[in-house]
């Protein structure tokens, strides 16, 4: 397969204060052509952010909502209709996002949260075609999808094409770790076709402040002052391992996509900003050691009982404000 070369915006971005943000996501995407590159006037554009989890709101586990609500201001004024939207692998996404802080900014902007349900999708792969995926991500005529930086006990680093895996809905989520987790090869082009699948049109990777360490929650919030844009969702990938200084070995969503040949080497993408080089961080802090990805049926139907008590018993009370009263 022969690539175009691939344009990866990155540049260094302290702040999460909106107005600054706003500033830092004009310049990033000036070189990809502004968002109106990506937005025409009526688009239904999917806001894909990392919502894993409720339960650790401090410790920059998800995408902030500064950066979805940035976003999804500048799909807005370009004339195309965001909403959120994501699979978390336990609970909503809409309880995700409250836990996390997303209600009031969201309400600002009056941004639907859609909960993705499962839809039959052949993927370009038919060792994966009877891999399920949302409906709602399928359908939508822009894709933006913004993950966050973080270390994964698991597959090392979970980025861009990570974020996508949430395109599937929770629940199937362990099941694809016991049906391609026993193989860290497989599982990897696993991830790689369900992002090809998907296809994003636009990729905003929010590494203000990572995740670093036991992540994808277990960690710890790491600084690291930058954001990245580009089309190329794997080329993104790729050059934020660079900045990380991890070895590509060493993740299989990276190895995957140089075996499919989707992602360039460093020297075949084009960075109108700042190179990696430039970006290098000396410590950042990958998993003490990995975990296996194969989830085995007991584990399987625990997460799966987990997801549902979430999402239909813990959230509906919490959301209710903490007590829930029973008729007799």
């Amino acid at each position: 397969m022969t690539l175009t070369q691939p344009t990866v915006s990155l540049i260094r971005a302290e702040s999460y204060d909106l107005g600054e943000l706003r500033r830092s996501l004009e310049v990033l995407l000036e070189p990809l052509g502004g968002i109106a590159a990506f937005v025409k006037p009526g688009d239904r554009v999917l806001l894909k952010p990392n919502l894993l989890t409720g339960a650790r709101p401090a410790k920059e586990c998800v995408t902030r909502p500064e950066i979805v609500y940035c976003v999804a201001q500048m799909v807005q004024s370009a004339g195309g209709k965001p909403f959120l939207g994501d699979g978390p692998a336990f609970g909503s996404a809409a309880g995700v996002a409250r836990a996390n802080g997303y209600t009031p900014l969201i309400e600002e902007l009056g941004l639907p949260i859609v909960e993705f349900h499962g839809q039959r999708y052949e993927t370009v792969s038919q060792d994966f075609n009877h891999l399920l995926l949302c409906k709602e991500a399928m359908d939508a005529d822009v894709v933006i999808n913004l993950p966050k930086v973080k270390s994964h006990v698991q597959l090392t680093l979970t980025m861009g094409v990570k974020n996508l895996f949430g395109c599937v809905p929770g629940k199937m989520k362990a099941w694809w770790h016991m049906e391609a987790g026993k193989n860290r090869d497989r599982f990897g082009m696993m991830l790689v076709e369900t992002a090809r699948a998907i296809a994003p049109d636009l990729t905003i990777l929010d590494g203000i402040v990572g995740h670093e360490g036991n992540g994808p929650s277990g960690g710890e919030p790491r600084p690291l002052g930058v954001l990245g844009a580009a089309s190329n969702v794997f080329a993104l990938d790729r050059a934020m391992v660079d900045i990380l200084q991890a070895d590509p070995e060493t993740i299989p969503t990276i190895v995957a996509s140089q075996r499919l040949g989707v992602c360039p080497d460093l020297e075949a993408m084009y960075f109108p900003h700042l190179h990696p080089s430039e970006l290098q961080i000396a410590d950042w802090r990958l998993p003490e050691s990995l975990v296996p990805i194969d989830f085995g049926m007991p584990r399987v139907v625990k997460s799966t009982f987990k997801h549902l008590y979430i999402r239909f018993i813990k959230e509906p009370i919490a959301a209710y404000g903490g007590t829930r009263s029973v008729s007799r």
